[in-house]
């Protein structure tokens, strides 16, 4: 007789045919793992796909009777990238180094027969950058070969640029933008009244060129910052037309006869007053140098670098990149971060088989701690090996001090430099917050000055003297500085400092630098130091592989720059969009950006001001 009840054989029966919840679970780990693993080796075949396309680079192969094209429209960081922002940016894969490197070697190369510059609808570079290049193709000329430009439209410094050519060509409908140069400031002070913010700006009291603040406490120029950009703006005017009127034959009076009355900006006013010698379409101007010099093919410059063939020898000039704004630590970003240079720096000084060091300075200057770390850097290299500084674009502020110990400075005459003072900007942002958000603080303090440097609420008279004390005891580290560095008197050195911008023109006049010219010149330089004339040029900082850099940035390396972080999250760009001032609407997101950008700067800085200049 079976007892069994019917129930329990039915439950033993799904028992048999379900499997069990740890079942389950097992299988859908299992199975997510699988699709993991799965998706990883995706990633990871697609990365080495990458990976591959970029350490693929063969040479390419270069006919005779070929044109070297350069393409200006596209930007040119001092170096190329890593391998990793390569891969993360839309930069170009060749730096201004190589740019000057393929000229160089095209002069001598027997399958070259001339340079084509294409500047579409104008060239971005800055007039330091277009001032060496000019010089790059200078030199290039004197090899016998041909150089000709063509644009839709050229830019001043592209013009500049251009007039060196044999012949340039203008597109029929295009322009020559020949007006002179204007440089636009922008003020912040109303907006930051909008928004509750108030800012202190806390320099020395002979300080009245260093006008980096005053764009958050002024809504004009002071007359200081008026006179130092007046006068820099032209000299560097005064040096491109001099130039473009020995190119190009024209009288510099004519030539600011049509800058002032922009009667030479439209195509046939352009080509009547001889800025251009013909106007035609690009494909013409192709065809014309194809017919006209046998050119089998051009060869682009992506293609040329890669045929470059550096000497190889024993002893070595480093050339060390210092590019973008000085900041403490090191990172990713494009910036001069003190680590890293300091890093380099040692290392080129320790190698024996460096026998010189090459700085090259493209910085308006920064945190003032990581500046003097790098500047106690290149003393103590100095003491070791010559050290000769490359100004590009900017060297100023912090950009200078880093460069004033170097045993030789080499500057273009438009580089903007000096800026030998300090400043700092304390923010109250507590307003903002109480009107954008509700948000209201309270304190208690163990002292009296516990909360006096708080971003919340004003300063007390005890910070602010502090602060005040700060900026005049650092601005004459920095004058004693510049003053031992360069061989000068420290009453002459304070004399021509005082956050006082210069040309690299004026900056050979009172001594800041010893000669003009590009990063070439400052290699020729420090090999003469060296007593050496036989020498590899190598780059510095080296760059990690791709791998390494990588893991750097998944380990969370992305640099040790101190922030001044509020206590709570900033208004956002909705928020702060919600109220209209007076019924002016300014973009929130532009409001945003403004306040990290018054929140994140920390100490005492060493800065050129942030302005707009017109090309």
């Amino acid at each position: 007789m079976n007892n069994t009840d019917p129930n329990q054989t039915r439950n033993l029966s799904r028992a048999k045919n379900h499997p069990s919840f740890g079942k389950i679970m097992l299988a859908s780990a299992v199975g997510s793992l699988i699709t993991l693993v799965l998706i990883g080796l995706f990633k990871l075949l697609m990365l080495f796909g990458i990976i591959g396309s970029i350490n693929s680079t063969e040479k390419a192969i270069v006919s005779d009777h070929s044109f070297l094209k350069i393409d200006l429209t596209q930007s040119f960081s001092e170096r190329a990238p890593s391998e990793l922002n390569q891969l993360m940016s839309q930069t170009t894969e060749w730096g201004f180094n190589d740019l000057l490197r393929s000229i160089n070697q095209a002069a001598s190369d027997k399958r070259i027969d001339g340079l084509y510059l294409y500047m579409g609808t104008g060239s971005s570079l800055s007039w330091g950058k277009s001032e060496e290049l000019r010089q790059a193709l200078a030199d290039f000329a004197k090899s016998g070969k041909p150089i000709y430009s063509y644009a839709d439209i050229y830019s001043q410094q592209g013009y500049f640029l251009a007039s060196v050519s044999d012949s340039l060509f203008l597109n029929p409908s295009g322009m020559v933008e020949f007006r002179g140069i204007g440089a636009e400031t922008m003020f912040f002070k109303e907006m930051l009244d909008r928004l509750a913010v108030k800012m202190t700006l806390v320099r020395p009291k002979s300080n009245a060129f260093k006008s980096a603040g005053e764009q958050f406490t002024m809504d004009h120029m002071s007359e200081s910052n008026r006179q130092q950009i007046h006068d820099y703006i032209n000299s560097i005017w005064n040096h491109a037309v001099n130039a473009i009127a020995q190119s190009r034959h024209i009288s510099v009076k004519q030539l600011n006869n049509m800058a002032d009355s922009l009667s030479a900006m439209l195509a046939d006013d352009a080509l009547n007053r001889h800025l251009v010698d013909r106007l035609c379409f690009e494909s013409d101007i192709v065809d014309g140098i194809k017919s006209a010099n046998a050119t089998s093919s051009f060869v682009t410059l992506n293609e040329y670098a890669t045929t470059l063939t550096p000497t190889r020898a024993k002893d070595r000039i480093a050339v060390i990149y210092a590019e973008g704004e000085v900041e403490t630590g090191t990172g990713f970003k494009q910036a001069v971060y003190s680590d890293k240079i300091t890093n380099a720096l040692n290392e080129a000084a320790n190698d024996d088989n460096v026998c010189a060091i090459v700085l090259r300075v493209n910085s308006p200057g920064g945190q003032v701690n990581a500046s003097e770390i790098m500047t106690h850097a290149v003393i103590r290299a100095r003491q070791r090996k010559p050290v000769v500084v490359s100004m590009s674009d900017v060297a100023a502020s912090a950009g200078y001090e880093i460069s004033c110990n170097a045993d030789c400075i080499v500057a273009q005459p438009t580089t903007i430099t000096g800026s030998i003072g300090v400043f700092a900007t304390i923010p109250e942002v507590g307003g903002t917050l109480r009107r954008y958000m509700g948000i209201t603080t309270d304190t208690a303090m163990t002292n009296t000055n516990a909360t006096s440097l708080s971003v919340l609420r004003p300063l007390s008279p005890a910070a602010l003297d502090l602060m005040q004390r700060n900026v005049e005891d650092f601005y004459k580290v920095f004058v004693q500085r510049v003053a031992d560095g360069r061989h000068l008197e420290f009453d002459y050195v304070d004399s021509i400092a005082r956050g006082r911008v210069w040309t690299g023109s004026d900056a050979l006049k009172l001594g800041l630098v010893d000669s003009l010219g590009g990063l070439n010149d400052a290699i020729r330089i420090a090999a003469r130091l060296a007593k050496k004339e036989n020498y590899q040029v190598v780059d510095y900082p080296l760059y990690d592989n791709l791998f390494t850099e990588l893991m750097n940035r998944k380990n969370g390396n992305a640099g040790t720059a101190s922030r001044l972080q509020l206590p709570v999250a900033a208004p956002t760009a909705a928020q702060l969009n919600t109220v209209a001032t007076d019924g002016v609407w300014v973009s929130g997101n532009l409001m945003v950006d403004l306040l990290n950008r018054i929140c994140e700067t920390r100490g005492l800085q060493a800065r050129v001001e942030f302005f707009l200049l017109t090309d």
